[in-house]
């Protein structure tokens, strides 16, 4: 049987990318740290996958296992030397860490085979695989390095499917029936269901970013600022939808503007979102979406990239500036990113703290039109 590994056995893992292969005829070995679902994986060598939908339609994932990267190394090797795609769905902020152990994989499948190998990382980062890649070419000699052409492939993507908090005592996964997963490449590859394959993934990423994960983020935010537990009760709000509609024109005028997209088309698109986010059968909690908002206020993120790009472009921004300031006001105590964030204001101001996190000048004139929406909003 084809062979695939991928690394991270959460939800995503379990409910998406993982799926996918399973239904394309692969054994799915999954690797992770989670030593409970490892050792249920390997137990019950299957599990569910749920729609969520009315009828909760089920799916039952076949041809499964598990590792343990701390402890199962040379098994970890050993199944990256045999199998045709590598993939991870762990966080962008986890590939510096599985990198090293990845290029003892690689270094070992070089040397003992000709076969190709395709490796996807399936995280919300832009050019996340490029940036794999780069933590696996420092953990490699050059004799090993002179040997990965025409072997061993870097593919970037876009990834995209909710997928909500889950009851951890099982390794069912609820999703929602919607996903797309994009892979740009020029070669021909084997065939999985559900993948999608581009030449040119920019708008396709960017596209997906800038309105799935900001409008998801702002949804949140908003929902945290007004007392709100989950996203489809937030959009219930009609003031709060109307912002997160607002803040998606403003992405939305750059991302036409950028890569000449049809603008009524990515309204649909930015519709049909908003509607993806009011199902009431993922019972999204806003402060799942809303966690590690220090990632999430990233210079490259879902809501300062965006804006520094409309600023560029002489766009409007005002709504994106709003929806920072409401990220900064996310104090959620049990989230280490927003304690530390609010730590940070109280010791610097708002200015310091976006100048850190953000890599915002203090004087810009989007720093101060967030600090102008920031006091707005804490009143």
């Amino acid at each position: 049987m084809k062979q695939a590994i991928h690394f991270g056995a959460g939800n995503i893992g379990r409910g998406f990318i993982g799926a996918l292969f399973s239904q394309s005829g692969y054994h799915v070995t999954f690797v992770d740290i989670a030593e409970q679902i490892i050792n249920k994986l390997n137990q019950e060598q299957q599990y569910n996958v749920v729609l969520a939908t009315e009828e909760k339609e089920t799916v039952t994932i076949e041809n499964v296992s598990g590792l343990n990267n701390l402890h199962q190394e040379e098994e970890v090797i050993k199944t990256i030397t045999d199998a045709t795609y590598l993939t991870t769905a762990i966080g962008p902020n986890i590939l510096p860490r599985i990198a090293p152990l990845i290029a003892r994989g690689i270094a070992n499948r070089v040397a003992a085979s000709d076969e190709k190998l395709y490796v996807i990382a399936c995280e919300n980062q832009i050019g996340a695989t490029d940036i794999l890649k780069g933590h696996v070419m420092d953990n490699l000699d050059e004799d090993t390095k002179a040997k990965l052409e025409g072997r061993v492939y870097f593919f970037n993507s876009a990834v995209d499917r909710i997928v909500p908090i889950q009851d951890q005592d099982s390794l069912d996964v609820l999703v929602e029936t919607y996903y797309e997963w994009v892979v740009e490449t020029k070669e021909s590859i084997p065939p999985v269901n559900g993948m999608t394959i581009v030449e040119d993934l920019a708008p396709f990423i960017e596209r997906k970013l800038f309105t799935v994960n900001t409008g998801h983020a702002v949804i949140a935010y908003f929902g945290y600022l007004q007392g709100k537990e989950t996203i489809d009760k937030t959009l219930a709000d009609n003031q709060i939808a109307e912002q997160v509609k607002e803040t998606l024109k403003e992405t939305g005028a750059y991302l036409v503007k950028q890569y000449g997209l049809n603008e009524e088309e990515h309204m649909a698109y930015i519709n049909k979102n908003i509607e993806r986010f009011k199902n009431p059968y993922l019972n999204d909690g806003v402060t799942r979406v809303g966690r590690a908002p220090i990632r999430k206020l990233g210079p490259e993120d879902r809501l300062v990239r965006p804006t520094t790009e409309a600023q560029k472009s002489g766009l409007p921004y005002s709504n994106l500036a709003k929806a920072i300031a409401a990220a900064l006001l996310f104090d959620y105590q049990e989230d280490e990113q927003a304690v530390e964030i609010q730590n940070m204001i109280k010791e610097v101001g708002v200015a310091a703290a976006l100048k850190k996190v953000s890599n915002l000048e203090e004087d810009s004139q989007i720093t101060q039109e967030v600090i102008k929406q920031y006091d707005l909003l804490k009143k």
